[in-house]
């Protein structure tokens, strides 16, 4: 499934002689993480507010460890610094991605493809599980005093796993044929 535009060749400066020949892919998938990141980000938000019908625990980081008051007090500090936490997970995914050797390499063999494709997804529920695991034990019991109920916690770890199948699907689909040049 191709993403890209014709302009994304535009976009991307080629490497310079001195920058080693993974630079420029290694590069472009920390970004397309950020993107993804950012995405996905967007689409758990889309699925957690009106379930929940609470801000993102970033609105009780913010009135704990910035501006004081009552976490309903900070709605657009929360959403901010939740989406740039997913942004900065989703290129920390792409940098894992690059460095454990995620080949970005366009190909015209379809089954390649969804086979990236399908490791992309199952990489990005994997890791988005961790990330929840981390979140409730450590962000939101210890740092954020928090105690979250079951189904609290469900719509917590079902969000991260609906970030996961879009970070890991969006990486997994982020490279051009080598017939659109």
């Amino acid at each position: 499934m191709r993403h890209h535009s014709a302009s994304d060749a535009e976009r991307e400066p080629e490497p310079d002689s001195d920058s080693p020949p993974t630079a420029r892919p290694r590069a472009r998938q920390v970004r397309d993480g950020a993107v993804g990141g950012l995405v996905a980000t967007l689409v758990m938000t889309a699925y957690r507010l009106p379930i929940s019908r609470s801000l993102p625990p970033t609105a009780r980081l913010w009135a704990l460890y910035v501006a004081g008051g009552d976490e309903d007090d900070h709605p657009v500090p929360a959403v901010v610094l939740h989406l740039l936490y997913g942004t900065v997970a989703g290129a920390l995914f792409g940098a894992a991605g690059a460095l454990l050797g995620g080949d970005p390499t366009p190909t015209a063999d379809d089954d390649a493809e969804a086979r990236r494709e399908e490791v992309g997804l199952l990489a990005g529920v994997g890791y988005a599980l961790a990330l929840s695991w981390f979140g409730e034990r450590v962000l939101l019991r210890r740092l954020l005093g928090m105690d979250p109920d079951r189904d609290e916690s469900l719509v917590f770890h079902v969000g991260h796993v609906i970030y996961g199948l879009t970070l890991g699907t969006w990486i997994g689909s982020r490279v051009s044929h080598p017939e659109d040049g």
